[in-house]
Order: C-alpha cells, then sequence, then structure tokens
C-alpha cells in the first residue's frame, strides 16, 4: 500500500477512528497489530509468510538468548539466529545476482555450466525489518535490552506499519518501553499503553506527513521524468546534460526517500509513538563523514553499531584495521541498497571518501582549526566539495549499465564545455528544472529555520489550515494521476 494513494489515507483514517473509538489497551495493540499485517498484506500478498516466519523466528531465539546461562551458548543461539535472518535475505535479494556472477565467470573458464535465473520477487521492506530483526537479537546477547514480554509486544516492533517497508530502521529499546507505560501505585507495575491521539501530537504529525506527501509528490515525482531521460541512453549527451541530470536524480531521491521518512514519522507520532528522525539536511554536509550522519540517518547509525565497531573493537589503535572497517562498512552499506556492482561501487565510493577523511584528520589534526574552515567561505567551500563528491556517486546508484555509468561519470568529472545545446535543453525541460530550482531555495529557507515542522504545527488554527490547503492545491496542480513507488521499496 503506497502512502501516496488515497487507499492508505483511507485506511489511515479507519485506524484512527477504530483506536480512538475503543479505549482498550489490549484491544487496541491487537488491533494496531492486524492493521500492520493488513498493510503489508495488501502490498505484498503471499509474502507477509516471510514477515511472520521472521517474526516468530527471531522472537523464540531473542528468548533462547537471554535465558542461555553460558556466553559460548549464546553465541552459538545467537549466530544461528543471524544465519536464519541472513540467509532469507540473501537467498530472495542476492541469489539471482550471485547466479548472474557463477554464469558469467563460468562462460569466461569455458566450463559449460550454465545455471537457470530464479527470477525470485524482491519482497518490500525485507532489508528493513530483517535489520529490526538482527539489531534485536544483537542487542539481546548484549544485554542492551531485555526480550519483548510477548510473541504480540514483538510482532508489533516488527510490523508497525508506518515504517515498515521502508524505514526508519527501529531499535527494540527505543520503540519496546513506548507499548507500556509503569502504573502508579499499581501491583501490576507495567502494563500496555493506551494510544491517544492528543491535538499537539496530530497537529505535528500532520504537518509532518504534508510536507512528506509535498517532496515525494510534488518534486521528486515530477522531477523523476528528467532523470530518466537523461540516464536511459546517456552516451553522447554533454557534460550540463549529465550533471544536470545528477543534481535532478540527489534532489529526486532526497525528497522521494524524506518524504517517506516524514510521513512515516508523522503517522507514528499520530499515534503517540516517535521514530527516529531519518534525515537532517545532509546537503548541507561540510565532509563525507557527516554526509552520513545526516542521511538515512537509522541505517547508517545501524551499520556503525552491529558492523564496523564490532569489527575494529579488538584493535582500535590499529590503522588497517580502522580502514579496513570503514571500507567493509560502507562495502556492506552499498550492497544493502540492490544486488548490483552499481550498488557495490556506490559503497565503495563513499568508503574511499571517509577513509581519506579519516587519514586526513589523523595526519593533520590541526587542519580542522585552520582559519579558512572557521569563515564562511570555507565552509561552503567544504559543503561544495562534499556535495560534489556525494553527487558523483549518485551516479553509481542511478545507472547500472556498467558502460553507461563510466561515460556518466566521465562527464561529470571531465567537462567537455559543449555549450550549444543548453539554451534548447533548458526550453524543453522548463517545468522540471523550474522544480530543482524551487527546491533549492525552499531547501535553503528550511536550513536557516530550524524545526520548521514545530512552527509550522504552532501557526494558528486558520494559518495553519491555508498551509495545508495550499499544500494540497499544489500536489494536486501537478499530480498526474499515477501514484510512483518509493525509490526504497525496491531495497
Amino acid at each position: 500500500m503506497l502512502f501516496n494513494t488515497i487507499d492508505f489515507i483511507i485506511f489511515f483514517i479507519v485506524v484512527l477512528t477504530t483506536i480512538t473509538a475503543i479505549k482498550n489497551r489490549k484491544f487496541q495493540h491487537v488491533f494496531l497489530l492486524l492493521a500492520s499485517y493488513f498493510f503489508f498484506y495488501y502490498t505484498s500478498n503471499y509474502l507477509i509468510v516471510l514477515l511472520i516466519f521472521t517474526t516468530v523466528w527471531d522472537y523464540y531465539f531473542g528468548a533462547m538468548i537471554y535465558k542461555a546461562k553460558e556466553q559460548k551458548i549464546k553465541k552459538i543461539i545467537l549466530i544461528v539466529s543471524l544465519a536464519g535472518n541472513l540467509g532469507l535475505l540473501g537467498f530472495f535479494k542476492y541469489a539471482d545476482f550471485a547466479i548472474t556472477q557463477f554464469n558469467f565467470l563460468g562462460n569466461q573458464l569455458d566450463l559449460n555450466t550454465h545455471i537457470p535465473m530464479l527470477n525470485l520477487a524482491l519482497p518490500v521492506g525485507i532489508s528493513f525489518y530483517t535489520f529490526h530483526s538482527i539489531g534485536y537479537l544483537i542487542d539481546v546477547y548484549r544485554n542492551h535490552v531485555v526480550p519483548s514480554k510477548s510473541l504480540r509486544e514483538y510482532a508489533l516492533f516488527i510490523t508497525f506499519f508506518p515504517q515498515l517497508v521502508a524505514g526508519p530502521i527501529l531499535r527494540a529499546r527505543e520503540f519496546l518501553p513506548q507499548l507500556r507505560e509503569k502504573f502508579e501505585g499499581s501491583s501490576v507495575g507495567m502494563g500496555l499503553r493506551q494510544i491517544v491521539i492528543n491535538e499537539t501530537n496530530l497537529k505535528i504529525g500532520i504537518t509532518m506527513m504534508a510536507l512528506g506527501f509535498f517532496k515525494k509528490m510534488f518534486f521528486a515525482d515530477n522531477i523523476s521524468p528528467l532523470v530518466n531521460e537523461i540516464f536511459a541512453k546517456p552516451l553522447g549527451l554533454d557534460s550540463f546534460t549529465i550533471i544536470l541530470g545528477t543534481i535532478a536524480f540527489g534532489i529526486q531521491v532526497y525528497c522521494d526517500f524524506s518524504g517517506y521518512s516524514d510521513i512515516a514519522i508523522g503517522a507514528a507520532l499520530i499515534l503517540g509513538f516517535k521514530i527516529p528522525v531519518n534525515f537532517n539536511k545532509p546537503f548541507f554536509a561540510t565532509s563525507p563523514s557527516e554526509f552520513w550522519r545526516r542521511w538515512h540517518i537509522s541505517l547508517s547509525s545501524w551499520v556503525r553499531d552491529y558492523l564496523f565497531l564490532p569489527i575494529v573493537y579488538r584493535k582500535i589503535g590499529s590503522d588497517f584495521t580502522l580502514f579496513f572497517g570503514l571500507l567493509i562498512t560502507f562495502i556492506v552499506l552499498g550492497l544493502w541498497h540492490g544486488a548490483g556492482w552499481n550498488f557495490i561501487l556506490f559503497g565503495l565510493l563513499h568508503g574511499i571518501y571517509v577513509t581519506i577523511e579519516t587519514i586526513i584528520r589523523k595526519r593533520a589534526p590541526a587542519l580542522a582549526d585552520y582559519w579558512f574552515f572557521k569563515r564562511k567561505i570555507g565552509k561552503i567551500s567544504s559543503i561544495l566539495i562534499t556535495q560534489y563528491l556525494v553527487f558523483l556517486a549518485w551516479i553509481t546508484f542511478r545507472v547500472s549499465d556498467t558502460n553507461y555509468m563510466f561515460y556518466s561519470m566521465e562527464k561529470y568529472i571531465f567537462l567537455d564545455f559543449q555549450t550549444g545545446n543548453i539554451m534548447n535543453f533548458i526550453i524543453s525541460h522548463k517545468l522540471p528544472i523550474a522544480f530543482i530550482i524551487l527546491f533549492i531555495v525552499l531547501h535553503l529557507i528550511s536550513y536557516r529555520t530550524k524545526n520548521i515542522h514545530g512552527k509550522i504545527s504552532q501557526l494558528k488554527i486558520h494559518w495553519w489550515t491555508c498551509f495545508l490547503i495550499i499544500t494540497f492545491l499544489a500536489i494536486m496542480l501537478f499530480y498526474n494521476g499515477n501514484p510512483s513507488d518509493f525509490v526504497y521499496f525496491k531495497f
């Protein structure tokens, strides 16, 4: 079920109405769980079996890890549970990619072997709910979280519909406590939390959802045709067109994914649940590492805590281990996005960026206090250089064909200064270019305006209503009637 459809709006209204009308705590939680399963089934049909299997598998393995007395036994149970999760994810997401590489290698070595493709359907959201589960199991193993008290409670953590199919990636220790509350003066101690929809959360949540729809349906969906046209067959295009297409794609994927995240966070907040912020003005990052502290925050922090730190933990003083850990982490991060060499290259590029930055920081720590970087011109220069590198990597993310990819990267890096066709191209693509310019202007304004969601939600009711009406009319004015998938549904 796509957020940007009338189906979701009706579904969400039904959920809110039912939870508001019936105050029974147990019913609210059970209904929310069933609604989440329906939300997933509506999109994925029979593949819901995989979600149920993952939920049951990890609930019982989490309990087994917690109850085991010996550390060695705990580790064995953890390895088995992770193997189940990664095996399922690997089979559905990477089996056909692995078969393609094996067949290619066989042809190169004249082995006369050919494995038929499985042509597996990629289950929507499998990368996200698998990482939810893995994080939970590792946290239980590390004694960072007590296992969920019931299968129902754990299932609601995994399937909570706002973030189920495209994040943000939840941590059990952040979400599970929100399902329960302490009863003062009661012998019970802790019990199910009643889901209450209050005015403050309602206004902020609706504001976030409105801005999320605006990012996705006004900006991303209207910029994507330009991106598709340029990168469908980029061979022969000049540097200006390639650079414009790269900038357009970076803006498209940001508006698409951060728009989804805003809708998810807003919907959860209306229901009284807080889920983590996923974006924090990444286009204003002054270094590659800062970019990943601002972009897809729930994923970058997840791979830091559950992959990078365990790699470097034992030999934290070793530069080789540090750099190796960075490269491996970013390659895995790239592969998480998809089964393809372009995604591996995407991760490798970012790994190289952050590794070089880390080397510079270690070898020349005084550079951070150099007068140039303390001034506005230094900060602007750092932002521009960082974004130049980040947008170069977006080409590998968008273009899977190797010839098209390297041609586009060559034109992006080595300018050809072919200006004869620039004006004709701009005139024939006025609308998407206008969207790009408008986004840049509004993004600069939002950067200078802190907590824009909160400030809009605090407007007087008539001004807040005007904001919603203008946002809705702007979306509908340029909406083509065909809701498009969110980019991260593919991962």
